[in-house]
């Protein structure tokens, strides 16, 4: 179909056909922007041709290593220079990237480099321990650890293995790349969060992450020389092919480690950020953030959410003037909650006062115990209820007791009754909460709750229903 009659001299060559893959870009951007800004992290700041010059290094020093193509190389790092370079870098030598989570616990983490078969593993200092009693966790064959250290964040090296710079410094920055004969190669591996059982490997191809890259491009009506800022994590469907993309257009990829208010309000004020995507559970705590956390900025940043809808907290904000968005950033959010731009702020036109209400005395609410949880559930007698209230008794001491990440649509409010917990979610580091203390998150968000106390610990869990 849609072949010519006479098709002699006409077959795929390399004059007239090329795999399409991601790696392209950066080996345009070398040329055409060559001396334009490609990273920045803090003191860490890079033109594309050091850009390129860097993931040419990787990619020598990784086969010298002993990387074949086809070969897994893994990743435990956050959002930082190093992480982009993976991104080209193992794809460059023919292997294939694997960016783990890096809120995993140790037998997960073992699990995927057993599964994967990654043969090294770049690891961020912070999460070093984890790596190593991953590895010590396994039954067969290691991956070989190198260590990044990162010093701007107080991550020095431990000595133990050898670093990331020591190892870049072994590769050849003119070293020939290996791109795809067949744009269906595997380009990258990702897990699943494992919810209901074991972590499922995902692969990506060539192909795949490049029509995203473009497509992501037209979509975000993105201009030339974008200043990007990195939020998403780069080991989450690696970053949205964000890391990819931004050679394309010749932009900046501002690396942010750490996910907090200030962070970002800084980076946008300092880097004149114009571009970030982020979970609505980010949005929220931006609108959210306390005065010192704020920076003034002139610059108009557009941003890119998915997962869930926008926080009624942060519709509020902009109801209340304490958000401006621009009319286009109205009508994208309107399309995504399938509403008309008036329908965000006009009232409904009926209200209907129902008068609902129940009681339930304490220890009178129905039981539903599991392994990690007893659970109580609150008002069960009332229908078609908008949110889901119940006590739960946390039994859990570890993350290991539970399978995978917990997930499911709405948001969710826990409030600490007695006890002491620990509250681990997918995009934020684990925290300790006391009685009293509270917290507010997008349930979507993978999430788990531990006792640390001696005792059970209790908490109030709110869920909304739509």
């Amino acid at each position: 179909m849609g072949w010519m009659t006479d098709e002699t001299g006409l077959d795929k060559n390399q004059a007239n056909y090329v795999a399409l893959t991601p790696l392209s870009h950066l080996r345009r951007a070398a040329v055409v922007f060559a001396n334009l800004p490609a990273v920045s992290y803090g003191t860490h700041r890079k033109t594309y041709a050091e850009y390129y010059a860097r993931c040419s290094q990787l990619a020598s020093a990784l086969q010298q290593r002993g990387v074949s193509p086809g070969d897994v190389v893994a990743t435990l790092i956050p959002n930082l220079p190093a992480q982009a370079e993976a991104h080209f870098g193992v794809p460059a030598c023919g292997a294939v990237l694997n960016t783990i989570n890096t809120r995993l616990d140790t037998g997960t983490v073992s699990y995927i480099f057993a599964h994967g078969g990654a043969k090294i593993v770049l690891v961020d200092s912070q999460f070093l321990s984890l790596a190593e009693a991953a590895c010590a966790d396994m039954d067969g064959e290691a991956p070989v650890i190198i260590e990044v250290p990162d010093d701007q964040a107080s991550f020095p090296a431990s000595g133990r293995h050898q670093t990331y710079e020591n190892l870049l410094a072994t590769g050849d920055p003119d070293f020939s790349w290996h791109m795809p004969e067949d744009e269906w190669e595997s380009l990258s591996l990702n897990y699943t969060s494992g919810t209901t059982g074991r972590p499922k490997g995902v692969v990506c191809h060539h192909r795949g992450a490049y029509l995203m890259t473009m497509g992501t491009v037209v979509s975000w009506q993105m201009t030339l020389r974008p200043v990007f800022m990195a939020i998403v994590p780069l080991f989450h469907c690696n970053g949205w092919n964000h890391t990819w993309m931004m050679p394309l257009l010749g932009g900046t990829l501002v690396c942010c480690r750490d996910i907090t208010a200030s962070a970002i309000y800084n980076a946008i004020a300092d880097e004149n950020v114009g571009y970030f995507g982020g979970a609505p559970i980010v949005l929220n705590m931006l609108v959210n953030a306390k005065d010192n956390e704020r920076r003034d900025f002139e610059n108009v940043v557009e941003v890119f959410t998915a997962g869930a809808p926008p926080a009624p907290a942060t519709l509020s904000k902009i109801e209340n003037g304490q958000m401006s968005p621009t009319y286009d950033a109205l009508k994208k959010l309107a399309a995504g909650l399938s509403l008309s731009v008036p329908q965000l702020f006009t009232q409904p036109q009926a209200d209907q006062v129902t008068g609902r209400m129940v009681l339930t005395r304490a220890g009178s609410g129905t039981a539903h115990p599991t392994t990690t949880y007893e659970h109580e559930l609150l008002a069960e007698s009332l229908t078609k209820k908008r949110m889901l209230p119940y006590r739960a008794r946390i039994r859990a001491r570890r993350m290991e007791e539970f399978d995978g990440w917990v997930r499911h649509d709405g948001e969710e409010f826990l409030y600490v009754l007695t006890g002491v917990v620990r509250l681990y979610t997918e995009f934020y580091e684990p925290v300790e909460m006391r009685r009293g203390d509270s917290a507010y998150y997008d349930a979507s968000m993978g999430h788990n709750v531990i006792s640390v106390s001696d005792e059970d610990a209790t908490i109030l869990w709110v869920t909304t229903l739509g």
